[in-house]
């Protein structure tokens, strides 16, 4: 089990950037895929993006691509998203979410995700 704490969000007007930080701790954080998944009120929770473990490989969801970038530091055991040209769309409470399993694949659903933070508010002003 790993344990994971979100932080960065905040309020910031449309068209602005967040960088959002999430810290691990617990079991070895090199051996975990990472993802940024959220959820926007009275919706269920969405895939945003994901890096593997094995390669740094990522991969998001259409609605970010081109706006947003998730990184990894395995020295800080430390998963980041940045998000630039924030749009009204993107309000949502973000997640951090830890699932092993095989190095090879890109995993974006809540359920293959065993350890989860605790979400950080992003809000975007008109």
């Amino acid at each position: 089990q790993v344990q994971l704490v979100e932080s960065g969000g905040g309020l910031v007007q449309a068209g602005g950037s967040l960088r959002l930080s999430c810290a691990a701790s617990g079991r070895p954080f090199s051996t975990y895929h990472m993802a940024w998944f959220r959820q926007a009120p009275g919706k269920e929770r969405e895939f945003v993006a994901t890096i593997r473990r094995s390669d740094f490989s990522t991969y998001y969801t259409d609605s970010v691509k081109g706006r947003c970038t998730i990184s990894r530091d395995n020295a800080k055991n430390t998963v980041y998203l940045q998000m630039n040209s924030l749009k009204h769309e993107d309000k949502a409470v973000y997640y951090c979410a830890a699932t092993e399993g095989h190095r090879y694949y890109f995993y974006t659903s809540p359920g293959e995700y065993s350890d989860w933070g605790q979400g950080t508010q992003v809000t975007v002003a008109s």
